[in-house]
């Protein structure tokens, strides 16, 4: 199942799915309390232009004074220019061109370059990037963005640096549930994992700097290399590095090279915050994505979830999770878990732990360096409105990805070539549910 659980990773996508599957078969999970409830689901960030917002839902996250969850999505939706500091390097000029899917958000199918190389003791180094006819250059980061505002800036890859991958933006959806899982969760499925597997299955939880607490760590959860642990951080690294939007967390563009604009270019609007604090108020409102609810009453459905746990998939592919009760301290004391997020029963699909399973990209990014050949396991909740998948978008169907599956995952995908063609399309329809 780890191995199935990247097949659809490749973006962030997501259910809310009764993620019940073969729960005997999964890593033991803190019981929900009597009052435990399901958090809400649905797609109900619609992408709108002339009034941005207005039509969508949040799960009743409280907000700032003065703002609103609409006003959250208009800030992720609104595009940078040069006269606002867009740049100079960046991949898109607005957090909603690559978060979008069925909504704002949500999965895409935009990739990003990452490279680098390997040092004489086979340790991952970053690339070093000339630019400007060789006067200046781009290191300390593995990212490689496509896009610049003028000419002298752009990056172009040497042959050196001969470690090179795509990745899938990430579904943002729900991401507030997971912020609001407890650390020591994530470390008991890891060490549950294990016992499950006769030791074949063993994820890895990394610890990562939190931005906004200077000295404070938390397992990592976000990016493809469980890269960050709190939204905020995820939200100020991707306007940094994907928009070129310096900030108070980041606050120093990559390069000086045609910059407009002078640093920290993110600015405090008339509510008082921050782009980085709409974006991140905007991914913590989100509703998780739904399951179609539909297919998932059928019987074949109900026999592929079966099948599912059966073939160890849901090992490293979680149904249920729980997240902390509310008025718990996270993220190195700056954030309280709201009543909205707090001990609500969720079903990614994922462990969010760092797997080998075939398909890393090596790229170390955030963790130590056996972490090179390692990705966290994608979430399936969402994961039908896919449709190609995996890290790097080069599987275009279910099948597909789970067959390359390897490592870790070896069991699962031995398992799965032994079911019968019926016992297949069961697993697989039961996947397009999700």
């Amino acid at each position: 199942m780890i191995r199935k659980n990247v097949l659809l990773v490749v973006c962030c996508s997501g259910l809310i799915g009764l993620g019940l599957v073969g729960l005997a078969q999964q890593p033991a999970q803190n019981p929900a309390t009597p009052t435990a409830t399901e958090a809400p689901a649905g797609f109900k960030t619609p992408t709108l232009s002339k009034h941005p917002g207005s039509k969508s839902v949040s799960n009743g996250i409280p907000e700032p004074p003065n703002d609103t969850f609409a006003l959250d999505q208009a800030n992720f939706e609104s595009r940078e220019g040069n006269d606002t500091g867009l740049g100079p390097l960046h991949n898109a000029t607005i957090c909603a061109d690559c978060h979008q899917g069925t909504g704002t958000g949500g999965p895409s199918q935009v990739t990003e370059v990452r490279a680098g190389h390997l040092d004489s003791s086979g340790n991952f180094v970053n690339p070093t990037i000339f630019i400007n006819h060789g006067k200046d250059m781009i290191t300390g980061r593995s990212l490689i963005n496509d896009r610049a505002i003028c000419p002298q800036a752009e990056e172009h890859l040497p042959p050196t640096e001969n470690i090179r991958t795509l990745r899938a933006a990430l579904n943002t959806l729900g991401d507030g549930f997971v912020e609001a899982v407890d650390d020591q969760t994530l470390i008991n499925i890891a060490a549950e994992q294990p016992k499950l597997s006769n030791g074949v299955i063993h994820g890895e939880t990394v610890e990562v700097d939190i931005l906004e607490a200077p000295g404070q760590t938390r397992v990592g959860r976000f990016g493809w290399k469980d890269q960050h642990g709190s939204v905020l951080s995820f939200s100020a690294d991707a306007y940094l590095n994907e928009v070129g939007i310096s900030n108070r967390l980041k606050p120093v563009d990559v390069t000086t090279v045609c910059k407009t604009t002078p640093d920290p270019e993110d600015k405090a609007d008339k509510t008082g915050l921050f782009g980085i604090d709409h974006f991140a108020q905007f991914i913590r409102g989100t509703l998780v994505p739904p399951r179609d609810h539909v297919l998932a009453g059928e019987p074949e459905v109900k026999e592929g979830e079966k099948l599912f746990a059966q073939v160890q998939c849901s090992i490293c592919h979680v149904g249920r999770i729980v997240t902390a009760p509310p008025g718990t301290v996270i993220n190195g004391g700056t954030f309280t878990i709201p009543d909205a997020l707090g001990n609500k029963i969720i079903h990614p699909f994922s462990d969010f732990l760092l797997h080998d399973v075939g398909t890393g990209d090596g790229i170390v990014q955030g963790g130590p360096q056996d972490t090179q050949h390692k990705l966290r396991t994608a979430p399936l909740w969402g994961v039908r409105t896919k449709s190609r998948l995996m890290h790097d978008l080069k599987s275009e169907s279910f099948e597909q990805a789970i067959l390359r599956h390897q490592n870790e995952a070896s069991n699962s995908i031995s398992l799965f070539k032994q079911l019968t063609p019926q016992e297949r399309g069961e697993l697989l329809k039961f996947l397009s549910s999700l």
